[in-house]
Order: C-alpha cells, then structure tokens, then sequence
C-alpha cells in the first residue's frame, strides 16, 4: 500500500509537471501566432498604401498623356484652320479676278451688240442709196437695168480675169516661199529630234529602281540622302513620276558614270545612308579608274603602241567617256591612228611616230572643261609635259591650225582627223552648241526672283521651272512664265517654240512623336 502511494503520488507529481509544462509551451505559440498576424497585417496596410501611390502616379501620368495628345491634336486643327484660311483667301482673290472679267466681257459683249447694230442700220441705208443710184443710172445711161447689168458683168469680168492671173501669180510666189519655210522647219524638227537622241546619250543616264519604294529610300528624310548624292558626285538626281527610275544629269561623263555605279550599288545593298553613300561613290570611283586605265590599255594595244606613263594612260582612258559632236573620242583617237599611219607608210615617213601622234591629237580633250584654251595648245602641253616627241607635240598643237606645222606628220594627221570625223555616220548635230542652248535656257529662268530650280527638258522644247511657294503666289507664277517665255524670245535663237511651265507646290509637314 505505501509502495502504492508513493508510486500514485509520484504519477500526480509527473502528470502536474507534464500539464505545466504543455501550458507554457501552449501560451508561446499563442503568443507567436498573434505577433504572426498582426506582422501580416502591418504589411498588408504597407502594400495597400504603396499600390495606392502608385495607382495615383499612374493616373497622373495617363492624364498628362492624354493633355499632350489633346494639345497636339489641337495644334493640327488650327495649322489645319491656317490652311484653310490661307487657301479660302488665295480662292477669294481668285474669286474677284473672276468676277472682274466677267464683268468686262459683259460690258465687252453690250459693246459689240451695240456695233452690230449700227452696222445693220448702215447696212439699210447703204442699200436704199443703192437701189436710188440705180435708178438715176437707168436714167443717165438711158439702159435699162438689165443691159445695165450685162454691161457691168462684161467689164467685171474682164477686170476679174486680169486680177486673178496677177492673184494666182502672188499665190504661187506665196506656196513656194512657204513651201521652203515648211521644208526648213521640218528639217530642223528632224534634227532636233536627233539632237534630243545624241544628247539623252551624253548627258544623261537612266538608272532602273526595283520599285517606286525605292525612290523615298534615294531621296532620304528631308532630302538628306540625295543632297549628299548630288554633293559628293557634283551630278544632278532627279526623282520624277517616270515609273520605277530615276535620270542621273550632268555633263561631265566621268562623274555621271561614278554615281551610276554608286547608285545601283545602294540600291543593290538597300542600306542608304551618307555614311553608306560615301562609301559606294568612293568604291565607285576606284571602278571608274580601273575601267579608265583598262579602256587605255586595250586602246595602246590595239595600235600596237609602247607603254605610256600613268598620267597619260589616265588621259587616253578618260577619253572614252568623251564625245565631239556625238562621236566617241577614244574610238575617233584610235581611228585617225591608224589613218596617220598607214599614209604615212605609203609616204616611207615615220609609220609609228605618226600613229602615236595621230592618236594623241585630242588629247587635250580629256580635260574638265574648266581648263582655259583650245585642246590642242590644252594637249599639246600635255604631251611635252610628258616629254612627247617634238613632232607628235607640234602634230597635236597644229591639226586645227593653230600653230604652224614643221613636219609632214602633222599634215597627214590633220587630214586623218578631216577623214574620220566627216566620214557618213561618225558625228551627228553639235552638241556643243545644243549643250549651249540648254545652259542657256536654265540660266535665263534662274536669272528671276523666286525661281528654285530649273530643267530644259524635251530637246530644248520646254522648260520647267520650280519658284519658291514662299516668294511667288498663283497669279505672280502666270506673270513669270510669260516674263521668261519673252526673255527666251528676246536673247536666243530656236527652231519651233519653247514652253514656259511654271511650277509652285506648297507642302504641309508633321512629324508623330
């Protein structure tokens, strides 16, 4: 029994410590999950405030959106009401010029109904005095009206027939002298049609594009890329409404060839640029010069000729984008080269010195044309600059006669040049003159205030000139395209007429940010 006792008493005693212990252990965890729950929420608020924040700057930030594109869009309408201001007022102008005339052919039309008029009561009263001549003839004469007319029909008649021998011979007179005007003037449209042929070929060059896409791409943001295009080349690009091409112009044919080469180069690659522009023409250029000292190459060999030195290769080359009235200088060089020396071989002079002579005698040619003189002093220099034999110096200074010949080679390659160069086929209009005229033309249109840019198109038949919006309204371009077509009319000469156009464009620009 004590055994039991102490043994239930002992159990009491472990159970106690037992339950104390679970109760302590119990609270903590209590205690544990309120600090757990009330972290929670202390982060909950946090979070709450901040997405708060953070949903107020975001209705700032939509708001200002939304006030700039409204700002923007209202800036559109009133440029867009400017606009319409400007062309209500331009169409009012208009408007009031048309009414002016208006009026005049009314007060223009009374005047002549009023003239009608008169002339009809003129007309009334002639006849009444008419008819009493008539009887006062009938009583003079003792005729009567009948014999009267029969007598007046004889005489007229006789008057009639002399008139009209003297009339058909002012009419013939008259048809041959036209027929010689008209005779004239279709033969002189006939060469200008050729003219217009041979100078497309020199003068211009088509480069074809893979779309008309293609042509926003050339001409750039602003016209940046066509701007550093034309400067780089010194060739005119012009974009016009030719489908899927653009005209590269300019008379230097060296340069126009680099920027056809360039040009297709950007167009081939799609990246342009002035960073890729630049790039290509210079690629380009180094093209051109090594088809220009092949061209010479090929040229020397085949008139069996020594090696030249590199600056007269150079020369030789670059006369293969020359032309003389239409006929190729390189091609004209080689040919008077082989007549020189032939003639001189049938003469038992120098064969070879006289081939080398004749193919250097335009030389001159191949420089720019801003190099003052003739291109034979311009080449005779060149040749004894490159220490020539004095015979070939003298035969190209003297084939036009401008110094005095001291040799037969220089007889032989001036008549070699006569033979090649008026041979049938070899040359056609002169295109100097024609490149003259056109120069012309663009320099009497840009001589007016206002005028951008101008174009002397169509073989010289029509000119078209660009004004600045800005400076010439509608009624001041009407008034210019007849100024110029005068001034045209006063200082050139020209087969047919030459049409003034005038063109004014105004462009409106917005840029989407």
């Amino acid at each position: 029994m004590y055994y039991f006792l102490v043994g239930l008493i002992s159990a009491l005693i472990a159970a106690s410590i037992v339950f104390i212990i679970f109760r302590a252990k119990f609270g903590s965890m209590k205690k544990y999950e309120f600090d757990l729950l009330e972290r929670a929420r202390k982060e909950g608020e946090t979070l709450k405030k901040e997405l708060i924040l953070e949903g107020k700057d975001e209705a700032i930030r939509i708001k200002q959106k939304s006030e700039d594109e409204y700002n923007e869009k209202l800036r559109d309408i009133r440029n867009g009401e400017k606009e319409l201001q400007k062309r209500e007022s331009n169409l009012d102008r208009k408007t009031e010029s048309v009414d002016q005339r208006y009026e005049s052919l009314q007060k223009f039309e009374q005047d002549l109904k009023s003239k009608e008029r008169k002339v009809n009561d003129r007309e009334a009263e002639i006849e009444s005095l008419i008819d009493q001549q008539q009887v006062r003839l009938e009583k003079i004469a003792g005729l009567s009206r009948d014999e009267a007319k029969q007598t007046l029909k004889d005489s007229l008649y006789e008057k009639a027939r002399v008139e009209a021998q003297i009339k058909v011979k002012e009419i013939k007179e008259t048809a041959i002298l036209n027929a010689n005007k008209e005779a004239k003037k279709i033969i002189i449209e006939a060469i200008q049609r050729s003219a217009a042929d041979h100078t497309s070929e020199s003068t211009v060059s088509v480069v074809p594009l893979p779309n008309d896409q293609m042509k926003g791409r050339v001409i750039g943001r602003e016209g940046r890329n066509i701007r550093h295009f034309e400067a780089l080349t010194g060739v005119e690009l012009i974009v016009d409404d030719t489908p899927e091409a653009v005209v590269l112009s300019g008379f230097d044919p060296v340069r126009r060839e680099v920027a056809r080469i360039a040009l297709e180069k950007l167009i081939h690659d799609g990246r342009i640029h002035p960073a890729r522009i630049e790039e290509m023409i210079e690629k380009a250029s180094k093209e051109v010069e090594e088809s220009i000292i092949q061209a010479a190459e090929e040229a020397t060999m085949e008139l069996a000729l020594p090696h030249f030195n590199a600056e007269m290769m150079h020369y030789i080359g670059s006369l293969k984008y020359r032309t003389s009235y239409g006929q190729n200088i390189l091609k004209h060089s080689i040919e008077v080269g082989w007549l020189s020396g032939l003639m001189a071989a049938e003469l038992g002079l120098d064969g070879a010195l006289a081939k080398r002579a004749g193919f250097l005698h335009d030389i001159g040619k191949a420089i720019d044309r801003n190099v003052e003189g003739t291109h034979a002093l311009i080449g005779g220099e060149i040749a004894r600059r490159n220490k020539e034999d004095k015979i070939v110096v003298n035969a190209i200074e003297s084939h036009h006669e401008e110094v005095e010949m001291i040799h037969p080679i220089s007889a032989l390659v001036q008549a070699a040049d006569s033979i090649s160069g008026s041979r049938r086929g070899a040359r056609g209009q002169t295109l100097e003159n024609y490149i003259h005229r056109m120069e012309k033309l663009e320099e009497i249109s840009n001589s007016f205030r206002g005028v951008s840019k101008t174009y002397a198109i169509q073989a010289g038949r029509e000119v078209r000139v660009i004004v600045e919006e800005t400076q010439i309204d509608d009624a001041a371009s009407d008034l210019l395209a007849e100024d110029i077509a005068s001034k045209i009319q006063n200082e050139l000469t020209y087969p047919g007429q030459i049409k003034v156009t005038v063109l004014r464009e105004h462009r409106s620009i917005g840029y989407a940010k």
